[in-house]
Parts: structure tokens; C-alpha cells; sequence
């Protein structure tokens, strides 16, 4: 029977988790009618930089939250009050580095700009940097409730922040283009959007906050000396390892329409070209909400079991990759099968649909680096997963300039997937060192199985169309729909049938007690 502290852990960790997959699907969603109403070339400024504000939400989710919520935690086993002074002492480390954040894109705007071969995105740097400085604020007090194990005051300031985002942004965007604004002007209305979320986020935890002070009985010498210089290495490594897909974004944008330009091709033309190559975030941000929100219980999952015995904590890793490579080989290989007709029903043509293609691999690699980061945080590694990120970014920006000049945009889908491969093989590498077993053999056969009957059977549905020429956007919206669904229950019914999960493992699943009820 578990105690009273694991069921509140365990409800705490379910609350962040239905946040974050509300968070991804959102994220995701808004960017395609965003794309609708800018085009081609407005999304190409929105996507160009946009990895700087995802920086500030790692730093402000992922990142030093943990760390701080872990910190916290083990002050509230001494003393309770002493939590208060953890918390403010590392919101004024988090502040210096806010400041240093904010001054480095602010004043390094033309500097940034000019990396990205585009002056014209100086207003918008200046504007996204702006969030650095309430990072301080929202990590600490999200980290402060964390560490007490009360999930709510994240969650509901994730949710809202999010919400209050999306919908400012596409307003916005909509009312300015209909009133003839520049495509820059909109993209800098979207960056004004997340400020306007990034304060409301911070006046919900603060409105928490004061509601649940505590005195401080800890010296504030004491607090420093307590948090140590690894809070901020700790933090930073969980950072990078939250934010793998921006910071590979962000070397696309710092170096891809620069490169296309450098190739002889013209400006207007390499701005569509970067926007349609940014077409597949959507694609990937969907794609790996599975393998997200499973990481995201891993870690206390794991965290729990870690004094119990190591074929509990075994068994929890291998379903863990299980779920993620058969939601994220199902989701990819889907994927390439309906691609020309999905990318025709969200973005209205087929433009980029084999770069996309390629493209689309990263969701089956990205879903099983998140799940081992998520495995190895909870095993207590904090360090590892970025070592092996910041290796893949070295690899990422050489693939680059290697093969965007032979082959343009098909070139940055290329050196993202290679990228993603080895951080991949490096984290397995790490995991079996550890005395991992991992035995899916038997497993992955099955797996491809499935999904080569899944693939087959959609390239009939797509021939079906493409024979027909139902090719506008209301039959593809037909196609690709109609194709996820026959897909994904040909690939699930397949899975059911080869006896992929063992019953115990599908009741470990999200809804896995309600498919097995409607099993028998």
C-alpha cells in the first residue's frame, strides 16, 4: 500500500504531465493557422526566432525548476522553513543570470541578426529577450512548490501562460495582416504575445506564492553555501536536455537561410524556402507528446523505486522504450506514408513533402532520446544527456554547412537526423554501461512487422486518390484523416496481435486498463 507522501508524488507528477501534453499539443496546433495567415515567408521570421524564447522556456520549465523543486526538498527534510531561503537565494543567482541572458540578446541583437543573415529580425530579438528577465521569477517560485510537492501552481500557470499565448498571438496576426502590417511587424506582435503569457504566468505563481509564505530561518550565507555552484551546472544540463528540438532549431536558424542565400539563392526566395523547411515542427512537436509526457513520469517513477529492487527499476525502463519506440515508429512511419496529402490539408500545398519526409525520421528518434533522458534523470544523471545533446549540436551545425550548399533544405533534414542518430547511440551506450539489459529482439521484429503492414496499406489509400486526383485541399483533408485513422488502427490492432505488451505492462500505460477492458 503506498504512503501518503508517494500518492501525493505520484498525483503530482500526473498534474505536471496532463500540463505538459496540453502545453505540446497547443504548442503545436496554433503554428499551423499561424502559418495560414502569414504564409511561407511570415513563418520563416517567426520560426527564425523563436528557439531564443524556447531557450527561456526551458530555462524556466525544464531547467532550474527541477533543480531548485530537488533542493527544496532535501531543506524541507531538515528544517521546513528553510525551504523560503533556499528558494530566494537561488532566485537571486537566477536573477544575475537573467540580467547577463537579457543583455546578451538585447544589446547582441545586430550581432544575432547578422548571424542569421537578416537585419531585419533586430526588433524581434530585442523583444524575445525580454522573458529572460521574468525566468528568474517563474523558475524559483514554480521550483519553491515543486520541491513542497504541490504541482498545481506550475500546472495551472503552464496551462494559462500557454493558452493566453496562442490566442493573442493568432489574433493579433490575423488583425495586423488584414490590416496590411509588415510580415515583421506580425512576427514581432507573436514574440509581445509570449511576454504578455510569460507575465501572467509569473502574477498567477506569485498570487500562489503569497498565499502559502513561509518565514525564513536560514541564513541567506547559509542558503548559498546550501545550493553550491552545481545548481547552476545541474540546471543548465537539464536545461539542454529539455530543450534537444530548439537548440537544433536554433542552428537552423542561425545558419540555414544564410547558407541558402550564400548558394546563390535569393533572398525572397530562401526566407519560403526556411518556412516551408519549418513546416515540420508541428510534425515533430505532435509526434513526440507521447514520448514527452511518458519521460515526464519517469522520473519520479524511477526516483521512487531507485532503494527498491533493480528488476523493478529494469522493468520500468524497458516499457518506458517500448512505448516510446512503438508510438514513435508508428507516428513516423504514418507519417511519410500521408505526408503530401497532411501537408496540402494544414498548410494548403505540397511544397517541401520529400524534405518533410526525411524530416519526420527526427519524431521516432527524438521520442527515444527524450524517454533515456527522462531515464537517466531519474536514475540520478543529470549530466550525461547533455554531453551527448551539445556532441549531436557539433554534429548538427558541420552536417550544416556540409550539405546545405550541395542540397539545400533536404541538407539541414539530413545532418538533423544524423545529429539525432548519434545522440541516440550515445545514450544507449550510457544506459547499457549502467548494467541496462536491454533484450528487444524478438520485439523489434514484431515492431517492423506492423509497420511495414501499416505503410503498405497507406500507400494503397494514397494510390486510391492520387489515381482519382483528389489531390485539392478538402479530398487531402479526407486522405490524410481518413489515413491516420485506418493507419493507426491497422498498426495498434497488429501490435494487440503480435502480444507486444504484456498485460501487466498495458495497465502501466495511460488508459491501458480501459483498452484491456475493452479487450475482453
Amino acid at each position: 500500500m503506498p504512503s501518503d507522501n508517494s500518492r501525493l508524488f505520484l498525483r503530482g507528477a500526473l498534474i505536471l504531465t496532463i500540463a505538459a501534453t496540453i502545453i505540446k499539443i497547443l504548442s503545436a496546433v496554433y503554428r499551423v493557422p499561424f502559418q495560414n495567415i502569414v504564409g511561407d515567408t511570415g513563418f520563416y521570421i517567426y520560426q527564425q526566432v523563436y528557439p531564443i524564447y524556447g531557450i527561456a522556456i526551458a530555462l524556466a520549465t525544464y531547467g532550474f525548476p527541477v533543480i531548485i523543486s530537488k533542493m527544496v526538498a532535501d531543506a524541507k527534510k531538515v528544517n521546513a522553513s528553510d525551504a523560503h531561503s533556499i528558494a530566494f537565494a537561488a532566485f537571486i543567482i537566477l536573477g544575475f543570470i537573467g540580467i547577463i541572458l537579457f543583455s546578451f540578446f538585447y544589446f547582441g541583437s545586430h550581432i544575432i541578426a547578422h548571424w542569421m543573415g537578416d537585419r531585419h529580425l533586430v526588433p524581434l530579438i530585442k523583444v524575445v529577450a525580454v522573458p529572460f528577465l521574468i525566468m528568474p521569477l517563474i523558475s524559483t517560485i514554480r521550483g519553491y512548490f515543486q520541491g513542497k510537492r504541490e504541482m498545481l501552481p506550475t500546472a495551472v500557470s503552464q496551462v494559462v501562460e500557454q493558452f493566453i499565448r496562442v490566442i493573442c498571438i493568432l489574433l493579433l496576426s490575423y488583425v495586423l495582416v488584414r490590416n496590411g502590417a509588415s510580415l515583421y511587424q506580425v512576427g514581432r506582435s507573436a514574440f509581445i504575445s509570449s511576454v504578455v503569457g510569460s507575465l501572467l504566468a509569473a502574477a498567477i505563481l506569485l498570487f500562489f506564492y503569497f498565499r502559502h509564505k513561509e518565514e525564513a530561518s536560514l541564513q541567506l550565507g547559509q542558503a548559498f553555501k546550501f545550493i553550491g555552484k552545481k545548481f547552476i551546472i545541474q540546471g543548465i544540463a537539464v536545461c539542454i536536455s529539455g530543450a534537444l528540438l530548439v537548440l537544433l532549431q536554433l542552428i537552423d536558424s542561425l545558419n540555414l537561410y544564410s547558407l541558402l542565400t550564400s548558394t546563390g539563392i535569393s533572398s525572397e526566395k530562401a526566407k519560403v524556402l526556411k518556412g516551408i523547411y519549418d513546416r515540420g515542427q508541428p510534425f515533430i512537436q505532435l509526434g513526440t507528446v507521447v514520448a514527452t509526457s511518458f519521460s515526464l513520469t519517469l522520473v519520479p517513477e524511477l526516483s521512487s523505486t531507485l532503494h527498491g529492487q533493480k528488476k523493478n527499476i529494469e522493468e520500468k525502463i524497458q516499457l518506458a522504450l517500448k512505448v516510446s519506440v512503438v508510438f514513435g515508429l508508428g507516428a513516423t512511419i504514418g507519417l511519410i506514408s500521408i505526408m503530401e496529402p497532411t501537408n496540402t490539408m494544414l498548410f494548403s500545398n505540397q511544397a517541401g513533402s520529400n524534405v518533410l519526409k526525411v524530416f519526420s525520421i527526427s519524431i521516432f528518434f527524438s521520442s527515444m532520446i527524450l524517454t533515456i533522458n527522462g531515464i537517466l534523470q531519474g536514475l540520478g544523471d543529470l549530466l550525461s544527456s547533455a554531453k551527448f545533446i551539445i556532441i549531436g549540436m557539433i554534429i548538427k551545425v558541420l552536417g550544416n554547412y556540409l550539405l546545405i550548399p550541395q542540397i539545400g533544405t533536404m541538407g539541414a533534414s539530413v545532418s538533423t537526423i544524423i545529429a539525432l542518430f548519434f545522440i541516440l547511440l550515445l545514450s544507449i551506450y550510457k544506459i547499457k554501461r549502467g548494467g541496462i539489459h536491454l533484450n528487444f529482439r524478438r520485439f523489434f521484429i514484431r515492431l517492423l512487422v506492423s509497420a511495414g503492414v501499416m505503410a503498405f496499406i497507406l500507400q494503397i489509400w494514397t494510390y486510391v486518390f492520387d489515381y482519382f486526383h483528389l489531390t485539392n485541399r478538402i479530398w487531402s483533408l479526407f486522405e490524410s484523416l481518413g489515413g491516420a485513422c485506418l493507419g493507426g488502427f491497422c498498426y495498434l490492432y497488429l501490435i494487440g496481435y503480435f502480444k507486444l505488451f504484456r498485460e501487466d505492462e498495458v495497465k502501466e500505460i495511460p488508459f491501458g486498463k480501459y483498452l484491456l477492458h475493452k479487450k475482453k
